[in-house]
């Protein structure tokens, strides 16, 4: 039975290849000369939020290089790499097609190629990508017409300057550009093999997406060269052993650039990278530039100043977010998108600490509770199912004794919110996380009142824009539409919104919650100070492995997290309020605000009292004025 199988399947690849050499012979040869001439493409381009230009996506292809120009070490790699018998065949390989059809047929559909070089460039010129019978078929017949018309160096002069390496990039001369800003003239042994590694797949072997699989690859490339007798042993050991040192030449504001790269990202997945690079899309984003601006003097002021004091290894990410709609308006995913293109705004999950009490509290109001009302800070155990014993403890590592709640979140006090979250429950509290949309890492221990969930720096300023948002949780977003080259919009983003808490819940929380902010303006008495009404709140753990500020105005709501990549702490005496606060503070001077106060629901009405014994004080004593709130009941 298989060998009648056989039978049939060699007599079908021979008519194949029959017809195929007829229709070399018998039909009129294609004309390649358009191969020499580069065809003109639109750029796509990244507007913000006024409808400015922000970034264009334009391919990277320069001067095509000649065949001499070529040097011999990038023709052997890509040979070794892709196709040993470049120089020997006709175009297409016998036995390679025989062996991949075998495989193919056993799937019953094309899981693998047998593509020369010269396929590829036909390929490329002339065809899709598609995974089909029908296109290998035309792939090998304008190889066989592409052998006929051109010699072996203009096919390959062809297939070097119109391979992909990723990122809108084309040809080795732009990717020696791109990825070591020197001439594919003065490329290495390690270098070259690097390029030809991609020719794979520029999707999983560019060393700007995947550096280690393309390390991988590119010693392969190595051995091939070695065993074809292009490299000695000895050449072969020492290359192999090298770092893949990748330095990303490209252009524009090393900030920025984290923004350019999460819309590429994004676009190439919906549109692909052929529509983004040459069809002349308009995406529009919700950046402000102006604020933009200032967002990066401040978050590049502050990381200078903590790469001198603290460690250079510190980075992180700030994003600002309109309070109603959730449009990001300012977006920093690190400090230099050259050294480090994980983006720590949208990629960087770490734990909040105190960043997250303030759910804590919404949900104490909830049930029942209320800002005046007083718990003890004293020591507590808590004895877990495994009979391990908890003991939280304050970052100051003194008790007071008793106070009100809205000292405790002032403060940020770790027994009261440890006592908050045992009276209201535990999955309560994760239940209420989630309405916020703090969705990771929600453990039911007792110290999730301290802040062990994680989130991203988007999240986290999304679940704290709650509160300035009248308690209606908003969804942030960066792209607001996309038009085609003729000015058609072909997608538009719907907007995400959902009520957390009610307005007389949320009144009361914004009251506590600017108290923070105020206390914080005695510590920088020497700095020009917010003209608008604002709350906020730090958030740690221990070690400083993590710092966070969360801050909003009636208008914008902005997070900021500094930390170490690896996550190892940034020091014991390393604080928030030192070195994310400040970058909040300078971001929020320097903008301009229409809004000037938040929405209290006029249900409510303010109440005087003592922050640490919650009693009521009227009228306001001049005595001990230090220790008196107002709160809304």
């Amino acid at each position: 039975m298989i060998i009648r199988w056989l039978s049939i399947f060699f007599l079908l690849i021979s008519c194949g290849f029959a017809g195929a050499f007829v229709y070399v012979l018998e039909n009129e040869v294609r004309d390649f000369s358009a191969l020499e001439k580069f065809v003109t493409t639109k750029p796509s381009i990244i507007l913000d939020d006024q409808g400015k230009e922000l970034a264009r996506f334009a391919l990277d292809k320069r001067t095509p290089i000649t065949y001499a120009q070529i040097p011999d070490v990038v023709i052997k790699a890509f040979t070794a790499a892709e196709d040993h018998k470049f120089f020997s065949h006709h175009g297409i390989s016998i036995k390679g097609i025989i062996r991949s059809a075998l495989v193919n047929l056993y799937y019953r559909r094309v899981v693998q190629g047998a593509s020369t070089i010269t396929q590829q460039v036909a390929r490329l010129m002339f065809l899709t990508q598609e995974r089909t019978f029908l296109r290998k078929f035309k792939e090998a017949i304008l190889a066989l017409h592409l052998e006929r018309q051109l010699t072996k160096p203009q096919i390959l002069e062809l297939y070097l300057n119109n391979m992909y390496f990723g990122r809108g990039i084309y040809g080795v001369q732009a990717a020696c550009k791109r990825f070591w800003n020197k001439s594919i003239e003065n490329i290495t042994l390690d270098e070259a093999a690097t390029l030809a590694a991609v020719a794979k797949s520029a999707r999983f072997y560019s060393p700007l997406n995947a550096p280690l699989t393309a390390r991988k690859r590119r010693n392969i490339i190595l051995r091939s060269m070695r065993n074809l007798g292009y490299l000695t042993q000895k050449e072969f050991k020492q290359t192999k052993k090298l770092p893949l040192i990748i330095e990303d030449h490209i252009p524009g504001n090393p900030i920025r650039l984290y923004i350019q790269e999460w819309v590429r990202a994004w676009a190439e997945q919906k549109w692909g990278k052929q529509a983004l690079y040459t069809k002349g899309l308009k995406i529009k984003t919700t950046i402000n530039q102006e604020m933009q601006k200032h967002a990066e003097k401040s978050f590049s002021d502050m990381i200078q100043n903590v790469h001198k004091k603290i460690s250079p290894e510190v980075n992180g990410g700030m994003m600002s977010i309109d309070v109603t709609s959730g449009k990001i308006k300012t977006l920093i995913g690190g400090s230099d998108f050259r050294m480090s293109q994980f983006n720590r705004a949208f990629q960087a999950y770490r734990q909040i600490g105190s960043s997250f009490k303030p759910i804590l509290y919404a949900l104490a109001l909830t049930s029942g509770f209320d800002m005046d009302s007083v718990f003890v800070d004293e020591p507590i155990e808590i004895e877990s199912q495994d009979k391990s014993v908890y003991k939280p403890r304050n970052w100051t590592r003194t008790f007071e004794g008793p106070m009100t709640l809205v000292r405790a979140l002032t403060f940020s006090n770790n027994i009261i919110a440890v006592k908050l979250l045992l009276e209201v429950g535990v999955q309560r509290l994760i239940s209420m996380a989630k309405r916020f949309n703090i969705t990771r890492e929600l453990y039911p221990y007792p110290s999730l009142a301290l802040g062990t969930a994680h989130a991203s720096v988007e999240e986290n300023a999304a679940a704290f824009n709650t509160f300035a948002n009248n308690g209606v949780y908003v969804k942030p977003f960066l792209i607001e539409w996309v038009r085609n080259e003729w000015g058609r919009k072909i997608w538009a983003y719907k907007p995400e919104s959902h009520r957390v808490l009610d307005p007389k819940t949320n009144a009361k929380m914004l009251k506590a919650l600017s108290y923070r902010i105020k206390r914080a303006k005695n510590f920088f008495r020497h700095e020009k100070w917010i003209d608008t009404e604002a709350i906020g709140k730090t958030g740690a753990n221990n070690g400083a492995t993590t710092t966070w500020f969360l801050g909003s105005t009636p208008e914008l709501t902005t997070a900021v997290y500094l930390g170490r990549d690896d996550n190892k702490p940034m020091g014991r005496y390393v604080y928030a309020n030192q070195i994310v606060f400040p970058i909040w503070l300078h971001f929020t001077q320097s903008i301009t605000t229409n809004k000037k106060q938040f929405y209290f629901d006029p249900g409510l009405q303010e109440v005087t009292i003592n922050w640490k014994t919650g009693e009521k004080v009227y009228p306001m004593s001049n005595k001990n004025k230090s220790s008196h709130v107002v709160v809304l009941k």
